[in-house]
């Protein structure tokens, strides 16, 4: 069977992780849609195996946790009677753990925005952390009970509630911007965690660094997924590059190294070779 070249698959790949679509990457690269979908399944596993297998031990200190809405097939209110509740179908969410510090990506994870969600997120990041950490979330409900189940006492952590409200100047662009913050304030849940460090800002701006590197994440376009699986072996691409390939504008370096996960600087290359 015919293989991409590793310097065809380099250029899509590349492409794919600086907000191009697979449409237009497949114009730009002159190849085809369906081998670029093939490409992003065997490197999308190839990247989840490699995730999870090196990221673990992490010496965090601070996590940040928060959770990207996006959709897959079709908007909630559009899914077909026939598929609702059917997950990958309407609302999907990306929950991602942070290391402020080092800005690793520690955990990530699509499902629905519920407590079994948060569970299996939180769990998740208990098996990849060594040591105590300070946590903040947002005021989402599902968490308390995740972390309580996965973290006991053994934790500092706090919410940052944030309360929202409408402007009353706005008009008709407001169909297109989230609703105003108007204020927060923090909670400690457990612990002592220190108020100087409980903030989501460092995940907030990944969740905007998501956005604007996938396509698939583009809002108020037809780039959304359509299949779920396509989304989650895209996501598992990605985040192995921010982890591995991407210098971090205020570290100077990878998450990764600044993690101590890995000593080098990868290349995009390195990335699409996990798939040999």
């Amino acid at each position: 069977m015919n293989k991409l070249p590793l310097a065809k698959r380099v250029q899509v790949i590349s492409a794919l992780m600086e907000g191009i679509g697979v449409n237009a990457a497949s114009r730009m690269t002159d190849v085809s849609k369906p081998t670029i979908l093939k490409l992003v399944v065997d490197l999308g596993t190839a990247c989840a195996e490699y995730h999870d297998k090196h990221v673990r031990n992490v010496k965090a200190k601070r996590v940040q946790c928060d959770e990207v809405w996006s959709f897959c097939y079709a908007k909630a209110k559009n899914v077909p009677e026939h598929l609702k509740g059917q997950f990958g179908v309407g609302d999907v969410w990306n929950w991602i753990g942070l290391e402020s510090q080092t800005k690793l990506v520690i955990s990530w994870l699509v499902g629905s925005r519920d407590a079994g969600s948060a569970y299996d997120f939180m769990s998740d990041i208990a098996a990849r952390i060594d040591g105590k950490i300070q946590l903040t979330t947002d005021g989402h409900a599902a968490y308390l009970d995740a972390v309580d189940q996965n973290f006991g006492i053994d934790i500092d952590y706090a919410m940052l509630i944030k309360h929202y409200g409408e402007s009353a100047d706005q008009g008709h662009e407001r169909k297109y911007s989230p609703s105003v913050c108007t204020g927060c304030h923090s909670k400690r849940i457990t612990g002592k965690p220190d108020a100087g460090h409980v903030s989501t800002s460092h995940v907030e701006r990944l969740n905007l660094s998501v956005r604007m590197q996938n396509r698939r994440y583009t809002r108020l376009t037809n780039g959304h997924s359509k299949k779920i699986e396509n989304h989650i072996h895209h996501l598992a691409i990605y985040f192995v590059f921010y982890n591995f390939a991407r210098v971090h504008s205020s570290l100077r370096v990878s998450p990764a190294m600044a993690a101590g996960v890995e000593t080098r600087l990868w290349e995009i290359e390195d990335v699409v070779r996990l798939a040999d």
